[in-house]
């Protein structure tokens, strides 16, 4: 097609189409403006304009009217000046010891002179500058694109950069062992000629072991492959919200490409202690027994520990679910877990309106170890992303680091690593420390937001005395212990309380929280301990047993049906009425129960009294003193409608 020489004369009644193509969407009114310039200019006096997109032109505008096309595209500008590169040949007749730069860079400044064609800049609109200025001439239009490739051309370097390039040798259970690459550091991503990347975990004399990320039929024996210069990074950013990713950040929901230009290496180091602030705001999971008695702050790193099935992910779920409307963003890392558990986990948090604020990264029991050893460091940079830039409070889920552990030592024996305690390397400590100290709330001077990071470790048998629960347990700053004979009692979540601890403690509670939970810890202990002395004698004490049934219903009041978080202040108001003996008369069965419907009760006599707990985060004698009547009105009401054949027993 011709490109404008000039002005020609499309006059008349026939309807000429005028089509605007431009690398990135413009407003139709910007477009309508260009079309009546270019038929004003070329005499159109009846036209029909229309857009399209073309996001290989790079910058610029095309115009096609009749059988003419006006191309001011960075694409055509520069496909020009290649054909005149290639005609001049500045390379044919170059010597040994010419300078390659300067003749590259001589044969350009010759053809931009002699480039007369209409030209576009990259960042200039040649055809729309300003509300009312005039279509440039053709003469500035060719000086606009002249002046801008000179001054690329000003930054060219005399001399070639040269990249450093290695030859697989072999390939065995997704190694990749390349010689050539003398200068790679640990840790640096290598880049195959195939789409397949991966890092450079072993520097030996002659070889490179690099664990392969990726399709590992993409790389063999003869294989090409380069440095980058660079770690490992993923993309970044809000966009990642709701979406379901895998390690390298592709997107496996089925809901298209995830529209981001950020991206964070995987490995970073953690906030220094000037950048940090004390854990004192608590993140509250909904949970009554977590909540009350190992509350958990933003910022701190909580573990969560116990056998196989029992519980430990519906914990972390209920603490995602709880997040909605709180102004927390959520990542969940899922580690070698069967596909069809993480399905299922993607769908309850669907279900449940909790995946909009939610990134979900998969390293599945079904992909490489490799996937599996980078999808929390990946998960991390997703979350650290949310803390730095855009100041907010990011909960983050490893489930779980024992699987982490294991793939990460799978790595290590095939790269022949020497194995240490249960074969592990001598460096699994440092896997999770330089993990877990990533996590923190950031002082007010550094912007604010924090990392609560949830790590999730698997015992066999209840031993936490193996090597990786102690390690974790001695990173983090506590543990929640799951049981096995709690879970298949029945009382779940099934926290054993003597065993599970927070070293934050209060700090991360509300004062009306700790008001209430301050006992309930002692009135448990004295039940546990009434309650194994029990089982040797025969007749009980009225005190020994009304202590009994006090901690049988504080027991009671622990359970909790999974995806169902209690607000704090309902929390609050049932551990007050528990610690004051209200439930005496209520069967345990009936406890909750009870409670749900004295709730309703609770807002429709007294509107504004949950509301202010919630709100000033109080508990003091006045409020606690509202409630007796009302319960004292209420319950025997209550048992009247329910249970009219049991007589009332005295209060404890």
């Amino acid at each position: 097609m011709p490109v404008r020489q000039g002005c020609i004369d499309m006059a008349g009644p026939i309807l000429r189409v005028i089509r605007i193509v431009t690398a990135t969407p413009i407003h139709p009114e910007k477009a309508a403006v260009i079309a009546a310039r270019f038929a004003q200019q070329n005499g159109i006096a009846n036209y029909e304009m229309k857009q399209a997109v073309d996001e290989t032109l790079i910058g610029g505008i095309v115009i096609f009217a009749g059988d003419f096309r006006y191309d001011y595209s960075i694409k055509g500008q520069l496909a020009r000046i290649a054909a005149r590169l290639k005609d001049a040949d500045p390379l044919g007749a170059i010597e040994p010891e010419d300078d390659f730069g300067n003749i590259i860079r001589a044969t350009l400044e010759k053809s931009l002179e002699e480039f007369d064609e209409p030209p576009a800049a990259s960042g200039q609109d040649i055809l729309f500058d300003g509300a009312m200025e005039p279509i440039p001439t053709e003469e500035k239009n060719r000086q606009l694109v002249v002046d801008g490739l000179q001054e690329t051309l000003s930054s060219i370097a005399t001399r070639f950069a040269v990249d450093e390039v290695g030859q697989v040798e072999r390939v065995q259970d997704g190694i990749a062992y390349v010689s050539g690459l003398d200068n790679c550091l640990n840790g640096e991503l290598i880049a195959f000629t195939s789409r397949t990347s991966g890092i450079a975990m072993n520097l030996m004399p002659e070889l490179v072991g690099i664990i392969l990320l990726g399709d590992i039929l993409d790389v063999h024996e003869g294989s090409i492959c380069k440095r980058t210069a660079r770690v490992m990074d993923v993309p970044v950013g809000t966009e990642l919200l709701g979406r379901v990713v895998d390690p390298l950040g592709v997107p496996i929901d089925g809901l298209g490409m995830i529209n981001t230009r950020k991206r964070r290496p995987i490995e970073a180091e953690a906030p220094s202690i000037i950048e940090r602030q004390p854990v004192d705001t608590p993140l509250l999971t909904g949970i009554t027994a977590i909540d009350a008695m190992t509350p958990i702050g933003r910022g701190q790193r909580e573990l969560i520990i116990g056998d196989r099935q029992t519980g430990k992910t519906a914990i972390v779920l209920d603490t995602i679910i709880n997040q909605r409307g709180k102004g927390v963003n959520c990542v969940y890392v899922a580690i070698g877990q069967k596909m069809s558990t993480i399905v299922s986990v993607v769908n309850t948090l669907r279900r449940h309106n909790a995946l909009a604020y939610t990134t979900v990264v998969v390293a599945s029991a079904s992909m490489p170890a490799s996937f599996q050893y980078i999808a929390p460091y990946a998960g991390c940079a997703i979350a650290e992303e949310l803390m730095y830039n855009e100041h907010a409070d990011v909960l983050i889920v490893y489930d779980d680091l024992t699987k982490h552990a294991q793939a990460y030592r799978a790595l290590s024996l095939l790269l022949r690593r020497p194995p240490g305690r249960e074969a592990f390397p001598g460096d699994v400590f440092y896997l999770h420390a330089r993990l877990l100290e990533r996590a923190a709330r950031l002082s007010d001077a550094a912007g604010g937001g924090s990392i609560t990071a949830l790590p999730i470790v698997e015992t066999q048998s209840g031993d936490i005395s193996a090597y990786i629960p102690t390690n974790v347990i001695s990173i983090t700053d506590g543990q929640i212990y799951l049981e096995s004979e709690l879970f298949f009692s029945g009382q779940r979540p099934a926290i054993n309380v003597g065993l599970s601890v927070s070293r934050v403690g209060g700090a991360a509670q509300t004062k009306a929280m700790k008001k209430v939970a301050g006992p309930l810890r002692i009135h448990l202990a004295q039940y546990r301990e009434l309650a194994a002395f029990s089982q040797f004698g025969s007749e009980l004490d009225e005190e020994t047993r009304r202590e009994l049934r006090r901690g049988e219903r504080l027991s009671e009041i622990l359970k909790q049906p999974q995806y169902h978080p209690a607000p704090m202040e309902e929390q609050v108001v049932m551990l007050h009425i528990a610690n004051q003996g209200g439930f005496s008369t209520v069967a345990r069965e009936d406890i909750h129960v009870f409670f749900a419907d004295f709730v309703e009760h609770l807002k429709s006599a007294a509107p504004d009294f949950l509301d202010g707990i919630a709100e000033t985060g109080t508990f003091d004698d006045a409020t606690a003193a509202r409630i007796e009547p009302l319960l004292a009105d209420y319950l025997p009401q209550w048992m009247a409608e329910n249970h009219p054949e049991q007589p009332p027993d005295d209060r404890d």
